[in-house]
């Protein structure tokens, strides 16, 4: 069976070592490791971003051979940037993610939008923002989210909302979702795996309570999980 995501010797110089990944759906598999480790440049490959060599395969089909509009039904990619410069309205953001004559998909209704849908978007709060870029990204229901910190600039009850939806979205739809997290509590939460990346390399890979209560924790991040939470190793 064609895995959703096959990508082969993908690799950014000075960033990402080459890396060969494999994504069965249904998964939400979340990307952590310190600071410069290599997290959004792996994004930034599998999205095709800055020229990265190797290969992707996105349900056996090669996203840079399709159009625009088969792309956005196939792939989408959530920059770690919240910043927007554009005077435009919240639900035009939104729109521009879409495939031409598709209206937004229904999970984007869990993200509560419509109510600053008709505000300028660089008007909005940082969180406010988040939201909307995150709707941007769900609109289209493609088969595969590529996320750099989704949770990021988030309070802490959309923080579970949005983990909870995207746990929901790849039960019920059977897709793919590769995240970027620093926060270790919620990846291991709602991931069914964990990669550790470190120094531009996937230094371990395996389910989250595995890789976060074994010795690979101490190496790459120089913590361990104490009696009060985590805590310098």
């Amino acid at each position: 069976m064609t895995p959703l995501l096959h990508a082969e010797g993908v690799a950014l110089p000075g960033r990402l070592r080459p890396t060969d990944f494999v994504v069965e759906a249904p998964a939400l598999v979340c990307l952590v490791g310190p600071n410069g480790s290599g997290k959004t440049s792996l994004l930034h490959a599998l999205a095709r971003i800055g020229a990265p060599a190797g290969s992707v395969r996105i349900g056996g089909e090669d996203p840079e051979a399709l159009g625009p509009d088969a792309r956005k039904r196939l792939l989408a990619y959530l920059p770690a940037s919240r910043d927007i410069a554009w005077p435009l309205a919240a639900r035009d953001v939104i729109a521009l993610g879409l495939p031409a004559g598709m209206a937004p998909d229904e999970g984007v209704a869990a993200l509560e939008v419509e109510a600053f849908a008709d505000r300028r978007v660089d008007r909005l709060s940082t969180g406010e923002r988040s939201r909307v870029l995150l709707a941007r990204a769900l609109a289209p229901a493609p088969r595969l989210l590529l996320l750099d910190e989704p949770a990021a600039n988030l309070d802490p009850a959309w923080q579970l909302r949005l983990m909870a939806l995207l746990r929901r979205l790849v039960e019920t739809r059977g897709i793919g979702v590769v995240a970027a997290m620093h926060d270790l509590d919620l990846a291991a939460r709602f991931a069914d795996r964990l990669l550790m990346m470190e120094g531009g390399r996937i230094a371990a890979d395996g389910p989250p309570a595995a890789l976060l209560d074994g010795p690979q924790l101490r190496e790459v991040f120089g913590i361990r999980r104490g009696a009060a939470g985590w805590e310098l190793a």
